[in-house]
């Protein structure tokens, strides 16, 4: 699996991760947004959204 700088290297360079990231709802992404340095891959971004979504059960 590739692994990037962080969030926006990850975004901007693969476009599953982009759309993946795009379709989150706002509070997701700004939370994510906050450790952007430790999302290197398209499954920490999935990993990390799970989680916060999770909280919404």
């Amino acid at each position: 699996m590739k692994k990037y700088s962080g969030l926006n290297q990850l975004i901007q360079q693969d476009p599953k991760a982009n759309d993946y990231f795009n379709k989150l709802p706002d509070y997701v992404k700004e939370q994510i947004s906050t450790r952007a340095d430790n999302v290197n891959s398209i499954q920490s971004l999935k990993d990390y959204a799970e989680n916060l979504l999770r909280g919404d059960d």
